[in-house]
């Protein structure tokens, strides 16, 4: 029996969050650990979703292979059976295989034992590309709402310098739907950090409509 069906006897399986997954108040799953983390050879980007992919004129956060990139992020250490729930949640993108060699953990203290306990079934999802886009989507506040106070939560304030440095296309138009979200797992923001996250996204190219 290999390592990666014995894992899946056991029931367990990891999957890499890029985006809304890194913050916790999110998952939806009985999750075994999360455990914040790096991913080497992956950048973040913003694109078009596939076509028929709702609602259309929304971005879509993904990843792509880049060698000499790394990503923060949280690995989701979770139970077999729910992998199909969260293939569920991230319907538009394909669940990719990762190298455990691939994955790097924040915390200084128990690396090895980290990558020890690994599930050998690791994945990172990756969005559908949509061919011919021909306009630049537009970002949805609530969503970035959430993706941002997951890195501040889990990083501070260099993870949220980081998402903004390490995420190629800022450089576009904002849905402003905090007070009225169209993310079904949106979240409540304190009123500074709101404040402070659109400031962040302005200086990151964002362009908010005027009031």
């Amino acid at each position: 029996m290999t390592g990666k069906e014995e894992d899946m006897r056991k029931g367990l399986v990891g999957y890499f969050g890029y985006g809304s997954l890194v913050n916790r108040r999110t998952l939806t799953t009985d999750y075994v650990a999360c455990m914040p983390a790096k991913l080497k050879g992956w950048r973040r980007h913003w694109q078009a979703r596939e076509h028929g992919a709702e609602p259309a004129d929304i971005a879509l956060l993904t990843v792509h292979e880049h060698a000499e990139s790394t990503i923060m992020g949280m690995l989701v250490i979770d139970r077999l059976e729910n992998l199909a729930s969260v293939d569920e949640r991230e319907a538009r993108y394909d669940r990719v295989a990762i190298a455990r060699e691939s994955l790097e953990f924040v915390v200084e203290a128990g690396r090895e034992e980290a990558h020890a306990s690994l599930p050998e079934a690791l994945y990172v999802y990756v969005g559908r590309r949509r061919p011919g886009e021909e306009r630049p989507p537009m970002l949805l506040q609530s969503y970035l709402d959430a993706v941002m106070a997951g890195f501040h939560a889990e990083f501070g304030d260099d993870g949220l310098a980081h998402f903004l440095e390490t995420t190629i296309g800022f450089d576009r138009e904002i849905v402003t739907d905090r007070h009225a979200p169209v993310y079904k797992r949106s979240i409540a923001l304190d009123p500074d950090l709101a404040s402070r996250f659109d400031t962040l996204l302005k200086r990151a190219g964002v362009r908010f409509a005027a009031p």
